[in-house]
């Protein structure tokens, strides 16, 4: 989208979201357009009262009154400025009801990984901190050419050995990531970066797709807002371990991990790791949040360590989502084999009375609602 015309084409952003209106808001600028921001349909009101506007970037999902209403409001008045919807929901029906009430267009939200892949493949310098560029972050060694990058890469490793030893890197530097960053922080760039708006809109559409309020799954459940109050209420050093299977998505995207040792999980595919760990874990380091996050499935590769925390006396807190299902591998047989489901349900025991018959605290949790009160029982 680019400005055509002789005048300035006046566009008006409206997001509750102060972050994502000032990052429209910036492009858009330096794309040539005049921005106007609004934070709700009250302030949208006063703008259009006394301005014109070319093109409406409209929220659909606000407090108070929703973006699809206020479609719906300027489309009974006859006002036919064109609206493109700015919606975190990407399902074909929830685009679709926009466009129904009289969008023209509409503009995902949340950030998608393959645009981060697309933004990697696309860069002119790669600046990488504590990666190992293993098989799974490197997409199974095809997202950077081996051995040499078509990018210069800079190459940032706490363990010598990394550094070097599957891509080479134009610049290694053996160095902690705390270290690195200390390092920079004292540093200032020469001149104003021409890059700095492309770095700040990949930065806005990360802290987006990692934020989980407007996550909706099917159910009563909504993990999207189980994730927002343990953000909320647990300690930034808390240790999260979990072995592999779809369940653990909710912490990799949605725990926003800040410091060192804080998460104990296999690289890739072991299932059962999660307890184990968290077991000791909380022998090793008493003194901080142990939450283990474990599938069904996955729990019952080493339940019975349930029994060693007991046992010993460590308090942690088992996060168990029960879907009934080997839930990856169900996944992987519906996309490969359509119609072929096999082995993978699972009938299992009441993992309350598991954990009350061991000794220790055991809760169902099946609404939302219920979640917090449940979890300040189990702490």
């Amino acid at each position: 989208m680019a400005s055509t015309t002789n005048r300035t084409d006046k566009v008006l952003v409206v997001d509750d979201d102060a972050r994502i209106r000032d990052l429209l808001r910036r492009y858009l600028t330096q794309e040539g357009f005049e921005v106007m921001v609004a934070e709700d349909g009250k302030a949208l009101n006063r703008i259009l009262l006394r301005e014109t506007v070319d093109l409406i970037v409209l929220d659909l999902m606000m407090p108070g009154e929703d973006g699809l209403s206020i479609c719906r409001r300027l489309r009974a008045a006859s006002d036919r400025t064109p609206i493109i919807m700015l919606t975190a929901k990407g399902e074909d029906v929830d685009r679709i009801v926009g466009l129904e009430v009289g969008a023209d267009d509409y503009l995902g939200k949340p950030f998608n990984p393959r645009e981060l892949l697309a933004r990697i493949r696309a860069s002119d310098l790669l600046l990488v901190l504590g990666g190992r560029l293993s098989e799974i972050p490197s997409q199974g060694y095809e997202l950077l050419s081996i051995p040499n990058p078509t990018q210069p890469l800079v190459h940032v490793h706490a363990d010598a050995d990394e550094l070097g030893s599957l891509y080479r890197p134009a610049q290694a530097i053996h160095a902690t990531p705390q270290a690195m960053a200390a390092a920079l922080a004292g540093m200032q760039p020469m001149a104003a970066p021409v890059w700095a708006a492309h770095t700040q809109a990949a930065r806005a559409e990360y802290l987006a797709w990692s934020d989980p309020a407007p996550i909706r799954i099917p159910g009563s459940l909504q993990m999207g807002e189980v994730m927002q109050h343990l953000r909320q209420v647990l300690p930034a050093d808390t240790i999260f371990c979990n072995g592999a299977g779809n369940f653990a998505t909710w912490v990799h995207r949605f725990w926003p991990f800040t410091a060192y040792g804080s998460q104990l999980a296999p690289t890739s595919g072991s299932m059962g790791y999660g307890l184990p760990a968290g077991v000791g874990a909380k022998r090793l380091w008493p003194q901080r949040e142990v939450v283990v996050f474990a599938g069904d499935g996955d729990f019952l590769m080493h339940g019975q360590e349930f029994a060693t925390a007991v046992q010993y006396g460590l308090p942690l807190v088992v996060v168990l989502l029960d879907n009934a299902m080997y839930g990856t591998i169900r996944m992987h047989q519906e996309r490969e084999y359509p119609g072929r489901i096999s082995a993978t349900a699972l009938k299992n025991p009441d993992f309350k009375a598991y954990a009350q018959a061991f000794g220790g605290h055991g809760e169902r949790v099946e609404r939302t609602e219920d979640f917090a009160p449940a979890l300040a029982r189990a702490r």
